[in-house]
């Protein structure tokens, strides 16, 4: 009885062992590694873009209401010509209400509202962490971008505060 005890849980054991190695899938990764890249201009690699002073009331009781949009851009030149286009993507703290949007800095004292990035159209919001359209270059390897920033409720109420936050942009060739 016990031999077959001890066979019976040898058997569940690689029975489970098995189970727990099986493949669901295959995930390949590919890319290409560049020896150049585009140069970003000095005013676009640090810039502070202001959105200036709102009043709480603006906001109209709701979340999703964006306001005072400010319009940056960001700039590239001497872009290699085996690169065909490049992609611009934003990283930050996200907004616990909205991941979409960028959270205010630490010790910021307004709540209930974040800053979104917008495709240059002002209507397109752009994920954090997602790329943005595709930038095409300029026969003379250039680009220049434009971009617009809101401040986007998150919440019914927005409270006055500072309100400022920081993002970096990352640059994916394609």
């Amino acid at each position: 009885m016990k031999t077959n005890i001890v066979w019976m849980s040898l058997a569940a054991s690689l029975v489970c062992s098995t189970a727990a190695n099986a493949a669901d899938g295959t995930i390949n990764f590919t890319g290409n590694i560049s020896t150049a890249a585009c140069t970003v201009s000095t005013a676009s690699a640090s810039q502070t873009v202001n959105l200036g002073t709102v009043t709480a009331s603006t906001f109209t009781g709701t979340a999703g209401v964006a306001v005072a949009p400010t319009r940056f851009t960001i700039a590239l030149s001497a872009c290699p010509d085996t690169l065909t286009t490049a992609n611009i993507k934003f990283d930050g703290v996200a907004n616990t209400a909205n991941s979409n949007l960028l959270a205010l800095s630490s010790g910021q004292t307004a709540t209930g509202v974040g800053i979104g990035i917008y495709e240059s159209n002002g209507s397109t919001l752009i994920p954090l962490q997602t790329a943005a359209a595709p930038i095409s270059f300029d026969a003379t390897g250039n680009a220049s971008v434009d971009y617009v920033a809101k401040y986007v409720s998150t919440a019914a109420s927005v409270t006055a505060g500072t309100a400022n936050a920081v993002t970096n942009f990352t640059i994916a060739y394609n």
